[in-house]
């Protein structure tokens, strides 16, 4: 090879190199969830392929240690399947169904909800859903505005959420109950996501909690519930 023609091929493998990185981390995913993705970690959750309702789906609850463990203040803990993605915008779309497994608190609402941008278990957001709290339930106000919530861990739960912003603007009702399969979709950019339940727009945020960085998504379980999760589609801008 001539010596003057080295650097503009080594610029071309280069640009070659971070070309296919790039597409590698914005690729499109789609888990049937029929099994424990490759490469998930369990954060103190177990994870079993079951089939309920007619769908094959992964049956995610606290592990019986977690259980017993002090409930964390504020709740909204790191409690998911971890799926091991670089997503920081775009949209994400699933269907999933919460119902209450006999373990939770009195005020458990059969959580089950969507974490992104996760670093490990030192950052993430989420949107999760109460769907005893859904309008088709009838629940007294002001529980029939709070079936869906977002949050930023660890600095903003849901509680400092409702103490600095009485106003409910992190949280919303909806048309779910539990027991029942819905499909949840997120759009996320930078600072902004839009909730959909069951194809319906129902939050939309404009000043979301953390920095957008990029991370991997967890399917995220609360105390208490028995969460079943089915069709994880991601799409990444």
């Amino acid at each position: 090879m001539k010596p003057a023609l080295l650097p503009i091929t080594m610029a071309v493998a280069a640009a070659l190199t971070v070309a296919a990185v790039s597409s590698r981390a914005q690729a499109p995913g789609v888990y049937a969830l029929h099994e424990v993705p490759e490469g998930a970690t369990l954060h103190k959750v177990t994870a079993d392929p079951t089939e309920y309702k007619g769908r094959k789906a992964l049956e995610v609850e606290f592990t019986e240690a977690a259980n017993k463990e002090r409930p964390g203040v504020g709740g909204d803990m790191p409690t998911f399947v971890l799926i091991p993605t670089n997503f920081k915008n775009g949209t994400m779309e699933l269907d999933l169904l919460g119902r209450l497994n006999g373990k939770g608190l009195p005020d458990a609402r059969a959580f089950v909800g969507l974490a992104y941008r996760v670093d490990d278990e030192a950052r993430f957001e989420a949107v999760y859903l109460r769907p005893l709290n859904g309008r088709k339930k009838n629940p007294p106000s002001p529980r029939d505005k709070r079936a869906i919530q977002y949050f930023a861990y660890p600095d903003w739960k849901f509680g400092r959420l409702r103490r600095e912003y009485p106003d409910g603007r992190y949280e919303s009702g909806a048309d779910i109950a539990d027991d029942e399969w819905i499909t949840l979709k997120l759009d996320i950019d930078d600072t902004r996501v839009r909730v959909w339940t069951n194809g319906k727009e129902e939050l939309a945020l404009t000043d979301t909690k953390a920095a957008p960085e990029a991370g991997a998504i967890g399917l995220w379980v609360g105390r208490g519930t028995e969460a079943y999760f089915a069709n994880l589609r991601i799409t990444p801008r």
